[in-house]
């Protein structure tokens, strides 16, 4: 057994950009070691995008990939596929979310990885998934949240489809890629040490995400149901609308504006059912508690944004920490809107370990967020700086694939770790 909960898995991660390598990352702070696979010259393209320091590994790079060891191969070259060969035969799991069909076209289908080790999992993503109409199309998060339903229901009615601030169709297809890793993992602990395929489509990762809106989908009956939780009418419709911020759950929920009334000057409050007797009490004394608009959940529905003015009459005269302080000492449940200076500066935040210093003697510190799975006993005790472009390449080569320096040499002499020559001229 391991001192980490995936120590002694292999992951050769052939991903790029921000769904694989969240994906990796998580399993990286599991404790498996995960060797980033990259073609020579330019790396992970995000080494280079939206840098703010300039001829340095960017933030989109760093905060992605934590915790692993890099090597440059050059898949063009012979020596180049006997390297990644090597490490195949290697390794516990091959990770890739290259386009359809091009690791088919270096001669490596499915079949041959598996051959070259029948134990290796083979885990994919995609946009779309390998088959069917759209798999050839080429995703991006927005066009995933655009074709996942997503965009559609999220922003106001009044306003056009928004994209969410939360990455759900990278990160949240990356979380789903590490739940079907794992699974494979422990299926191959228990049949025989036998590998199998995973796949997953970004498509239908944010379609996952968005399970309670194909729930009310199926409560408008095409057309002749209502959801009555909306704050506006819903009866008729035969698709599910944008909700601005109602709650879209069992209980009521909005946003209500605290002083000073800038930009995220906003408490998101769920009213329970439960607590609205205390609360009424509370607001208008008595003769709210008594009102015949908010008596029942149901005449709260309908009568909700009345009853949304009365709260932010009352709100106006707070903060939004005020606020949360005495409707959360009334086992109130709401919460702060939190701009991401106010996430980064926050005790809670710290005491969690969500923003974290990474120590890069390389690049310069920098900070992250933290790992969000708390494991007992299991998590590396420290978040590590991203890789090098390549930094680990010979460590690789003699400690993972077992070739000796004469090997190497002659790989280096073959081109299996620098630019081919059609790029660098």
């Amino acid at each position: 057994m391991g001192k980490y909960a995936l120590s002694g898995v292999r992951v050769l991660d052939m991903t790029h950009v921000q769904a694989g390598p969240t994906s990796s990352q998580l399993l990286a702070w599991m404790g498996a070691d995960v060797i980033k696979f990259e073609p020579p010259g330019t790396g992970d393209i995000t080494r280079s995008q939206l840098r703010h320091v300039k001829d340095q590994d960017s933030l989109y790079f760093t905060m992605l990939n934590s915790n692993k060891r890099s090597i440059t191969v050059n898949m063009k070259s012979k020596a180049g596929c006997e390297a990644f060969e090597a490490l195949v035969k290697n390794s516990d799991v091959m990770m890739e979310n290259f386009g359809p069909g091009v690791l088919d076209r270096f001669g490596y289908t499915l079949e041959k990885l598996q051959e070259i080790n029948p134990g290796i999992i083979y885990a994919t993503l995609k946009g779309f998934g390998a088959s069917g109409p759209y798999a050839n199309f080429k995703a991006y998060e927005p066009i995933a949240q655009a074709m996942s339903g997503a965009m559609s229901t999220t922003g106001f009615p009044e306003n056009p489809p928004t994209i969410t601030g939360a990455q759900v169709g990278d990160t949240g297809t990356g979380l789903h890629l590490a739940i079907g890793i794992l699974a494979a993992l422990y299926h191959r602990t228990h049949n025989g040490g036998k590998g199998q395929l995973v796949e997953v489509a970004m498509q239908d990762g944010v379609m996952n995400l968005c399970r309670v809106k194909y729930r009310d989908h199926g409560r408008l009956m095409g057309g002749k149901g209502a959801l009555s939780e909306y704050s506006r009418p819903t009866l008729g419709l035969t698709s599910v609308p944008r909700a601005g911020n109602d709650s879209g759950g069992g209980q009521l929920g909005n946003c209500i504006p605290c002083k000073p009334f800038g930009q995220n000057d906003y408490v998101y409050m769920v009213l329970q059912e439960a607590i609205f007797p205390k609360l009424a009490e509370m607001l208008g004394g008595p003769e709210l508690a008594a009102d015949e608009r908010f008596a029942t959940l149901a005449e709260r529905r309908k009568n909700q944004n009345e009853l949304w003015k009365i709260i932010g009459d009352f709100a106006k005269n707070y903060t939004k920490f005020e606020l949360t302080a005495m409707f959360n000492s009334k086992d109130f449940p709401c919460g702060p809107v939190l701009s991401t200076e106010d996430v980064v500066a926050d005790e809670h935040i710290a005491h969690r370990k969500m923003w974290v210093e990474v120590k890069d003697e390389k690049r310069g510190n920098y900070w992250t967020v933290g790992m969000p799975v708390k494991l007992s006993d299991g998590n590396v005790e420290e978040i590590t700086r991203a890789p090098m472009l390549g930094e680990h390449t010979d460590e690789i080569l003699t400690q993972v694939c077992g070739f000796n320096a004469d090997q190497v040499q002659a790989m280096k002499d073959g081109g299996a770790f620098t630019v081919p020559e059609r790029r660098k001229k």
